[in-house]
């Protein structure tokens, strides 16, 4: 009997996180200088971060155009040594990505609250900035959230800390929230990356690094969404601790493999890139605390009865 062609090939585990995963040249460009560039000195040729998105179906020309728009942004800085380029974070952008590293390798520091209070005629322009750093809008010109991020010039805050049942702040906190709506994406991420924890520690080189950056970029985007709340003002079943220990696992079981690649493959101006820094065993060992016990059961992908409707 003659054999099917197709009998005996091993599916590609990729398929399935980098079929219709939103992409962006430039925002998978941004994750990855944050997991791979910005912990090992900021700089690395263009030749690495074409191949980086080909292996998840972005041109070359979609990334030098995207490179072309970050360096206009003031996020990159171009050099030229003979026929080949290099591109380095610029100053004003190495706040931004370490800030954004804190929230998604941890540990990110404790938060209060407080209260926001806009001046009455630039409330409509300044309240979607409040917004899109995790506070919530209370009135035309109020907002609360967590005191974490810097505030706009002008404003009035003031700091609050609970007092009396936490319970009732759980419930101010869900009827302020959309929280909702941020559930749902961590149940679809989880949905997308579970099946991927079989196969994560046979992957090598090159896919090993591409299943990681796939990884970081789909958690950045619903992260840095999420308005990241104190956890006595979330649902004890919140969906985004379950989000945090997959990706943990996850990232801790790709990378030996891409942190390798990486080693061997990308190049600075100086030369190779480092396989690991003081500042990527920093971001693993605080992972390993959010990875969960080795004793539980790792999260085998969700029901369809687990889904938010």
């Amino acid at each position: 009997m003659t054999a099917h062609p197709r009998q005996g090939r091993r599916p590609d585990p990729l398929a399935p996180i980098l079929r219709d995963l939103p992409l962006r040249a430039g925002g998978f460009i941004v994750t990855l200088y944050g997991d791979v560039v910005a912990p090992r000195g900021g700089e690395v040729w263009i030749g690495n971060i074409i191949e980086a998105c080909a292996a998840v179906g972005i041109s070359e020309t979609l990334v030098r155009t995207a490179v072309s728009r970050l360096v206009a942004a003031g996020q990159l800085v171009s050099r030229r040594i003979g026929r080949r380029g290099f591109y380095r974070l610029a100053p004003a952008a190495e706040a931004e990505f370490a800030a954004a590293a804190r929230a998604i390798y941890g540990p990110e520091d404790p938060c209060g609250w407080r209260f926001v209070v806009l001046p009455e005629a630039e409330a409509e322009a300044l309240m979607p900035e409040l917004e899109r750093s995790g506070h919530a809008r209370l009135r035309a010109h109020l907002a609360f959230g967590p005191a974490r991020a810097a505030l706009p010039a002008g404003v009035l805050a003031f700091a609050a800390r609970p007092a009396g049942a936490l319970p009732l702040l759980a419930g101010f906190a869900a009827g302020a929230y959309d929280l909702g709506h941020h559930a749902r994406a961590y149940d679809a991420f989880r949905a997308r990356f579970a099946p991927l924890q079989a196969g994560a520690p046979r992957l090598t080189g090159a896919p090993a690094l591409t299943a990681r950056l796939a990884l970081v970029h789909a958690y950045r985007q619903v992260l840095l969404r999420d308005p990241r709340l104190p956890p006595e003002a979330l649902p004890a079943d919140w969906s985004g601790h379950a989000a945090r220990r997959l990706f943990a696992r996850l990232y801790l079981a790709l990378s030996p493999a891409a942190d390798s690649h990486v080693a061997a493959q990308f190049e600075a101006a100086a030369g190779p890139l480092a396989a690991t820094t003081a500042i990527t065993s920093a971001r693993l060992a605080a992972l390993e605390g959010d990875a969960g016990s080795r004793e539980s059961a790792p999260d085998q992908g969700l029901a369809a009865e687990d889904l938010h409707e």
